[in-house]
C-alpha cells in the first residue's frame, strides 16, 4: 500500500503540472494537489480514514457532475480538442480517478 500511496501521489503532481497551459488551471491544479496532498498524508498516516471517504465522495460528484452531455471519448493525438465533450470526458475520468484512489486509501490505507 506504500507503494501506491508514493506511485499516486507522484502521479497527481504530474497532473496538476501538466495543468499549467490549461485555461482555468487554478482550479485543476488544486484538484490534483489536494489529491497528492492526500496521497502522501495516508503516507504518514496523519489523517483519518473518514476523510479520505470525505475527499473520494466530493471527487466523485465533481466527477458525475463534469461529465458531458455528450460523450465522445478522451483521444488523444491528432483529434484531441475536437469539442468540448472530449474536454469533460477528460476531466470526469480525472477526478474519478482521484475519487477512486481516495477510497482505496480510506479503506486500505
Amino acid at each position: 500500500m506504500r507503494l501506491l500511496k508514493i506511485f499516486f501521489g507522484v502521479i497527481f503532481v504530474i497532473f496538476a503540472y501538466f495543468q499549467l497551459n490549461d485555461p482555468d488551471s487554478g482550479i485543476w491544479i488544486a484538484v490534483y494537489s489536494f489529491a497528492a496532498l492526500g496521497c502522501f498524508m495516508g503516507l504518514r498516516e496523519l489523517w483519518p480514514s473518514w476523510v479520505f471517504y470525505v475527499l473520494a465522495a466530493g471527487y466523485l460528484v465533481a466527477a458525475i457532475l463534469q461529465w458531458p452531455p455528450e460523450f465522445e471519448g478522451i483521444f488523444f493525438g491528432e483529434t484531441a480538442m475536437r469539442s468540448l465533450n472530449i474536454e469533460l470526458a477528460r476531466e470526469s475520468l480525472g477526478l474519478g480517478i482521484c475519487a477512486i484512489v481516495m477510497a482505496v486509501i480510506g479503506k486500505w490505507g
